[in-house]
């Protein structure tokens, strides 16, 4: 309990000098939360078109496909405002030799590396997501239970683990690459196949993206925990988790593996 509260603590602080720094280029704050936004209303305007031809796609509704747009924004958003500035940085201190400071930090390694940084303006975004969700849940006329909700909140924190998980382990690569930017922004492009809906992917293309690299649960699922609720998603709810608490375990043996791999700029 004691390492727990020292940890909580020191995350404080990390996260208070990071809003600092955010406060002091406020026009850079502002511009990026801006481009955020008529990103995701794009995708919006995208959804409208395309029900302007037809009455569903894979039979998910316009609504229902506002819902996991809005739940794929609210998991992308959370993700990056904890997370990705954090580790699409670490290929660049195992380059320089400055990992060799978080190494001597008295905490965790992944800890140190994986909570340098934070992006309020990534979390001020995901409440637009949160927005639209909860106007598709009122468009569509479901009843949403407590139950329902708090489902929905542990599927949402599974999806930012993935993505976690994954971006994690593609950039300790670069202890053995050195330069793994491009395994990782090329994930970071590849992520948002998980705000269409599942249906339409077939194959070993499905098979890879939702037992491999999950990135098609990550929004679909708790999407499905709203609007579909009667189709009992049970155990698509059940692979999440699955593949959420084994995806973490190998990128922590990866990760452990990396630093035994790092020689440090010293050396």
């Amino acid at each position: 309990m004691t390492a727990l509260r020292r940890y909580a603590e020191i995350y404080g602080i990390m996260l208070r000098n990071s809003l600092i720094r955010e406060m002091s280029f406020k026009a850079n704050f502002l511009l990026w939360m801006l481009v955020e936004l008529l990103w995701f209303l794009g995708q919006i305007i995208f959804i409208q078109v395309i029900f302007g031809f037809t009455e569903s796609v894979g039979g998910w509704t316009k609504w229902e496909m506002v819902l996991l747009i809005g739940t794929h924004q609210i998991i992308a958003q959370i993700f990056q405002a904890f997370f990705y500035m954090n580790v699409a940085n670490i290929p660049d201190l195992v380059r320089t030799g400055k990992m060799d400071f978080l190494l001597m930090l008295p905490v965790d390694a992944q800890f140190a590396a994986s909570a340098k940084q934070f992006g309020l303006d990534n979390l001020v975004n995901a409440l637009v997501g949160v927005a639209f969700v909860l106007t598709a849940i009122w468009k569509l006329g479901v009843s949403v239970s407590v139950a329902q909700v708090a489902l929905y909140l542990a599927c949402i924190a599974c999806g930012v683990a993935v993505h976690y998980g994954v971006m994690l382990g593609l950039s300790a690569c670069s202890f053995w690459i050195v330069r793994a930017d491009g395994l990782i922004h090329g994930y970071y492009n590849l992520f948002n196949i998980g705000r269409y809906p599942d249906v339409i992917y077939r194959g070993v293309f499905k098979f890879v993206f939702s037992w491999v690299l999950p990135i098609i649960l990550v929004a679909n699922v708790p999407a499905r925990v709203l609007a579909r609720f009667a189709e009992s998603p049970g155990p698509a709810i059940l692979q999440l988790f699955a593949v959420t608490a084994g995806l973490l375990a190998v990128t922590r043996f990866v990760w452990q593996a990396a630093l035994r791999r790092y020689g440090s700029a010293s050396s």
